[in-house]
């Protein structure tokens, strides 16, 4: 994530930023409740990509719910019975000799996912429900309990794709159009909060608000969906529902500081779809990016205390990038992408997710009280 990401301390000429306020909303990822800490990275453990392209919602069984061209509200009990039997249960396994100095295996993590395409078997979840698995098994909702291998994963958009080969009798759901989302709209949360013991728990509120920004790997790439709908720990990867039985957001984050209740948030489908897609196709995705490193740490205050725009700082310039053959060097403050203001490094993410790889974009930079444009040619970045 070199485009958005800058461990780097500051030297030199570069301005000393404050220390880093640890921000109030307090978020939990909600993959399950984690024995030990998680091995970074689980690239090497990527099966080979499918060949056949990804069509998703196939598959002999479908739910129930036919809208049949109109918009027609069901209630929550048809909504769970129709979805209810595609949302699975997701557990991390891993080996015992790295946890406790002895042999064999032993779950460390457990959340929730649904099936996109019965007759394939594909089932989406979160990057970080998968993290560091040396065996996933896939709980369904026929009792069935069957070893999934990992198609592929992507920790800068915190999603992931899994298959079961065994794809006998499965339902797959239906994907809605979370773009045309309204607050205060319906919707149903279904997932295995703490494990098998609670499978397939519903729970039901409204679209409480979109396009909130959260400062949590993964779920920063995205303007998420918030909702008071209840989310817990093992509800991660499971869908986020609308009242027509359609999936229109993926439960990723809540909301724990203390004397909150009712803040959880979801990956909106329409986003995340192009993402999936890249990974059933071909194992991984890639992201658009600039080869540039930013400091975070370069907030709206910091900015206007040297009566400098808010904006993405720039700490560090890929040699031989589409950055520095634009120009731009390390202390440029970047304010817009093609005339849309970026005023934080979230909000530069959120951006150039927009693009894809090879679009051409217009950077507008800030360097000693003068701003200019650059035109820049957006790189592929790829999975370490």
């Amino acid at each position: 994530m070199s485009y958005y990401n800058d461990k780097n301390n500051y030297s030199g000429n570069r301005p000393r930023f404050f220390s880093t306020v640890a921000v109030a909303l307090i978020s939990a990822l909600l993959g399950g409740v984690m024995a030990v800490a998680l091995v970074p990275s689980i690239y090497g453990n990527k099966q080979p990509a499918p060949t056949n392209q990804v069509v998703l919602n196939s598959g002999a069984t479908t739910p129930t719910i036919k809208t049949d061209g109109a918009t027609t509200n069901f209630s929550v009990a048809q909504i769970a019975k129709a979805v209810g039997p595609a949302v699975v249960g997701i557990a991390n396994f891993q080996s015992r000799g790295s946890l406790f100095g002895g042999g064999g295996s032993s779950e460390v993590g457990s959340g929730s996912g649904f099936i996109v395409d019965a007759q394939h078997g594909y089932i989406i979840t979160n990057n970080h429900v998968v993290t560091g698995a040396e065996k996933l098994v896939v709980s369904l909702a026929d009792g069935r309990n069957i070893t999934a291998k990992l198609v592929g994963a992507d920790d800068r958009t915190d999603l992931a794709v899994v298959q079961i080969s065994d794809t006998k009798n499965l339902t797959a759901t239906q994907q809605g159009d979370s773009s045309k989302l309204q607050v205060g709209e319906p919707v149903v949360a279904i997932g295995n909060p703490g494990g098998q013991e609670f499978a397939r728990s519903v729970t039901a509120g409204v679209v409480s608000a979109t396009n909130r920004i959260l400062n949590i790997p993964g779920e920063a790439s995205f303007n998420l969906i918030q909702t008071d709908a209840a989310i817990n720990p093992g509800n991660s990867g499971g869908p986020l529902v609308n009242y027509q039985g359609q999936v229109i957001g993926i439960n990723s984050a809540k909301n724990q500081e203390a004397g909150f209740e009712g803040m959880g948030f979801a990956i909106p489908i329409s986003d995340a779809l192009p993402t999936i897609k890249q990974l059933i196709e071909k194992g991984y995705a890639s992201h658009p990016g600039l080869n540039v490193q930013i400091d975070p740490r370069y907030t709206a205050e910091y900015a206007s205390q040297r009566g400098w725009p808010a904006g993405a700082y720039v700490s560090k310039v890929t040699q031989g990038g589409p950055a520095e053959r634009a120009g731009i060097v390390a202390g440029d403050v970047l304010t817009k992408i093609n005339g849309k203001e970026i005023k934080s490094s979230l909000e530069l993410t959120h951006e150039l997710f927009k693009y894809n790889p090879g679009d051409k974009v217009t950077v507008t930079i800030f360097r000693n009280n003068k701003t200019q444009d650059v035109s820049i040619t957006l790189t592929e970045i790829k999975p370490q």
